[in-house]
Order: structure tokens, then sequence, then C-alpha cells
């Protein structure tokens, strides 16, 4: 099969053609390049308007003069187009959805829609062979973490504004940098030395606006821009690694793939090959001209989707601006998840995202030092992370709140030793009373202006099943629904409502992710936290999860 892939969603006009026998990708592209600032859509309009065409007639042209052995001499130069759907700019999606119409009706081939983000994540996965990863999606407009799981991906974890690139750009433009940034601030690094910035991660989401703000103050104070600049790749990148780990973690996958223009960046992807080496998890980064928008993701992609039937008539076919990757029916793929390990039995040691945990008469975690972190900054974090979770597990628990009782703390050695509770995770157990538990705790931390910070599915204890009595009561003597709250190493204390739903937000997030059927452990969760917590908090959450990109 060959097929014609059209991009266009932003400032690549381009067009590719992907040949599945020859297992060969072309690509033809004209990028916008706007002479200052960001990008402007409708000077990104103007210019797909005249390069995608010049760019399809391009492509075509390679095609009918690359026709394969035995293919007949009148056979058509393709098979199937395929086009950027969504997400994008909408101006430029009409245009590329225009053109991809037009060469589908005139060679009468069939026709597909795909998404955009999904492209970024499928040609890696190809180029690497890899079966389930997760991806972290790092683009201008775009930072995302996908993983597979009951027929689509699933969002693990997203950026709270803007996305990677465009917050970089950002900065540059308050030192009146040309577009693009990124290059430019990777550059200035080389010659930097480190200085503390705000470092904001949120269970798996994360937030730039903060550390953008204070990069511009800084440079405003007169710390040298390329200390600025060194410091900003090192926590942005820092914390792009790190929920990338707690969602390897999360998931029990040992593959993860970046996608995204942001992706060509060095220290980033040195960052992430790090963390992996040490998890013993497999990276994989495609090569440049399939990180930046490309047509040749969009034809790869689209050859997949139109060998599974998956195709969409022109009638049918208009752009999605707001497309979100979790939101696309995964056709192409079956019998596959990316969640492998469901929070095993206990083991002798046990390793998490954050922290190694000894299992004894008592447990002991111990942050371990993160290499691919600037050793300031990772320091930094472990003796912060490890004062919080002794402080917090103590207040928590004089509240009322299922949490280990807390032996021994030495910050300097970032470990604590605390008291054994559960059997498993509540990854293992995903029930609906012990969700409902979970629920009531958070209600009763945020009751007292508590915030936990990263309440995932596998920073909760509850009994193993086998252990039930006929009862419903639990051979300790506790309820069988009993959940014990873990890890407050992201907790802090807050009278903000936007923060409490924020961990209701985090928490949800990882039931979607790893649930077969989370609809119901969701309606439990939230039931049960207004059965304790405050209305508003849960009115929060909707608007929370209205600011993931292109709601």
């Amino acid at each position: 099969m060959r097929v014609l892939g059209i991009e266009g969603t932003a400032w690549a006009a381009s067009a590719a053609i992907h040949d599945t026998e020859a297992d060969t990708t072309d690509i033809f592209t004209d990028a916008y390049a706007p002479e200052s600032g960001g990008i402007h859509p409708r000077e990104a309009a103007e210019h797909m308007r005249g390069a995608v065409p010049t760019q399809v007639a391009t492509a075509l042209d390679h095609a009918r003069g690359t026709v394969s052995d035995g293919r007949p001499d009148d056979a058509l130069p393709v098979d199937a187009v395929a086009f950027s759907r969504g997400p994008g700019l909408g101006p430029c999606l009409r245009i590329v959805a225009t053109a991809a119409r037009t060469v589908a009706q005139r060679l009468d081939v069939p026709l597909v829609g795909v998404n955009h983000m999904l492209a970024h994540l499928e040609i890696g996965r190809a180029s690497a062979g890899f079966s389930s990863p997760v991806c972290l999606n790092a683009s201008g407009a775009n930072a995302h973490l996908l993983g597979y799981h009951g027929g689509r991906y699933r969002m693990l974890g997203e950026t709270m504004d803007t996305g990677v690139g465009n917050a970089i750009d950002k900065f540059t433009r308050h030192l009146d940098w040309s577009h693009p940034g990124g290059p430019k601030v990777e550059a200035a690094a080389e010659d930097g030395e480190y200085v503390d910035l705000p470092y904001v991660v949120k269970g798996m989401d994360f937030s730039f606006s903060g550390i953008m703000s204070a990069a511009k103050q800084a440079v405003d104070d007169g710390v040298a821009v390329e200390d600025v600049c060194f410091s900003l790749q090192e926590h942005v990148f820092g914390m792009l690694t790190e929920v990338a780990e707690r969602a390897l973690s999360l998931t029990g996958s040992d593959e993860l793939v970046l996608g995204g223009g942001v992706g060509q960046n060095a220290r980033l992807r040195e960052m992430l090959a790090e963390m992996c080496d040490q998890r013993g998890a497999s990276f994989h980064a495609p090569e440049p001209r399939f990180l930046r928008d490309n047509a040749g993701m969009i034809a790869v992609l689209g050859a997949r989707m139109a060998a599974a039937g998956d195709t969409v008539a022109v009638e049918e076919s208009r752009v999605r601006p707001n497309w979100r990757p979790n939101d696309v029916p995964v056709t192409w793929r079956s019998g596959e998840d990316v969640s492998r390990v469901a929070g095993a039995a206990d083991e002798t040691t046990q390793r998490g995202a954050e922290a190694t945990v000894t299992l004894g008469e008592r447990v002991v975690k111990h942050r371990e030092p993160k290499s691919y972190r600037h050793p300031d900054l990772d320091a930094r974090l472990r003796r912060e992370r490890t004062r919080a979770e002794a402080r917090l597990l103590h207040d928590a628990r004089k509240l009322g709140v299922s949490t280990p009782v807390v032996r021994d703390v030495d910050p300097r050695e970032s470990t604590i030793a605390m008291e054994r509770v559960g059997a498993v995770d509540l990854a293992g157990r995903l029930d609906e009373a012990s969700v409902a538990t979970v629920g009531r705790h958070l209600a009763t931390l945020h009751g007292s202006g508590m915030v936990h910070g990263d309440p995932t599915t596998r920073n909760v204890r509850v009994p193993a099943a086998e252990a039930d009595g006929g009862d419903g009561d639990a051979v300790d003597g506790t309820s069988a629904d009993r959940a014990w709250l873990i890890d407050f190493g992201l907790g802090y204390h807050s009278d903000d409502a936007e923060d409490y739903a924020m961990d209701l937000h985090v928490f949800e997030g990882s039931i979607v992710g790893t649930a077969d059927d989370p609809e119901p452990l969701l309606a439990a969760f939230e039931s049960a936290y207004r059965e304790v917590g405050a209305e508003s908090v849960v009115a929060q959450l909707r608007d929370v999860e209205g600011r993931g990109r292109y709601q």
C-alpha cells in the first residue's frame, strides 16, 4: 500500500509518500517561519494556502516516478490519502482537508482522517518496534503522557497551562529572540550554570507558567541569560522526565517513546534515556525528521488506519481543531494494553517512580538520587519531599485518615522508616468500596487544609482480596474496604480549592489510565467525596478537567 499523507496543523506545510511494502517514507516540507514571535494563525493559513498544493503535487509526482515493480503502468500513484484532521489551527486544518478531499476524489481512493498527536506517538512506536509503550509528547502546543488501555489511548498526565515549546517561546520572546526559541535556549544553556527556579509536578500533571514567569524575572533581575537558559532546561525537562517515570511506574510498562518537536533537544533525550536505563526500561526517540511536525507520520498512521478500514467519507470529514488523542477510537490495534503490572503483591524490595521501598517488619523508603537531574535540584527535591512526607503522614493520621505510622526520618539520607500497611496497591484491587474510602480520606484532608499531591492508585494500600473473610472483614480485623494513603512527598498545606481539585484530578486520571471499566469507580469516588467534602471542590474539578489541551 502507498499512502499520501498531508500535514498542516500549524507551521509545517508537508506532504509525504509512505510505501508499506518497501518500508520507505519520503517527506516534502515547506515550513512557515515567522519573522518574530510565535505562530500567527492568519499568516500560517496564508502560507498553507500556497505551500500545501505545491508539496502535494511534488509528493504525487515523486510517487508516479517511483511506482514499484509489478504494478501496472496505469496504476494509481497512491492507494489512500491521509490528512491531519486535528488538533491544530482551524484555518490551517481546513486548507489541508480541502487538498486531501480533492486528491482522494480525483483518484477515487479512501480518505483517512488522522489525529496529529497520535501520529507523533505511532511513528515512534513503529520505528522502535515497541508493543505498548508509554508515550511522552513534547511539542510546541502540547506536553502530555499517553498509554494504551482498553481500546484507546489514555491521558495519563498533561500540562495544566501551555505546551512545553510554547512556554519556552514565551520566555525567548521576552528576550526578543526570533522564533523558534527552543534551539536558541539549548545553545545558550551550553555556557550556563545552575540557579533555582520553580518546579511544579502534581501527580503526572505539571505546569510551566510559574517557571516561565520566574525565568523572565531572573533575567530582568540581572541573572546571566545563559544561566537562566541552563536552569530552564534542567527544571522543565526534569519535570517531564519525572512524570514519564511516574507513568511507567503506574502502568507497569517498560517502554517509553518520545514524540514532538521539542524531542529534538539533546538534553531532554539524555535525561529520558538515563532514567529508563536506571529503571531497566527501553527508550526510543525517532529520527529528527519524524519528531518535528511532518506528513510522514500522518502517512504511516494513515496506512495502518486504512488497512483496518478506518476511513472517513468526504461529506463527514470536517476538521477537528480540538481533537484530543484520548477521544480517538483505536481501530488499528487489538489485544494490547500498556498496563502489564497492576498492584503486584509484596516483594522484599519494590521500586516506585521516586523511591526504593524495602519491606520487613517495617517499611524503609529511600528516595534514591536521580542522576538525570542536576545534583543541586535533585538534592533539593529529595530533601524537601522527605520532610514533607514525614510531616504530612503525621498530620493526616491525627485527622483520622489511615496512614502508616512514621518510625524514623533521616532527611539527609532521604529515608523514612514507617509501619507496614496493606497487602497490595489499590491498582491491584480496584473496587468501588476502596475508591470510595479514598474519596472520604481526601475530603477529610482537604477539610483541614491539606493536599496529598500525588494520590494515584499506586499510592494507596489495601488488604489483599483473598484475605477477606466471609463476613466482609479482613483477617487482620480491619475493614475489607480499608485504604491507607501513602507517599505524601508532593503534599503541602493549602486553603485553595484549586489544589484540592487537582488531588481529585490526579486520582481520577490514574483510574482512567488503568481500570477496565472506570466509570462506576469514578462515580463511587466522587459520591464518597461529597459525603465529607465540599461540593465546590468537585465543581472546581470540572474546571480543571476543561484546561487540558484542546478541550
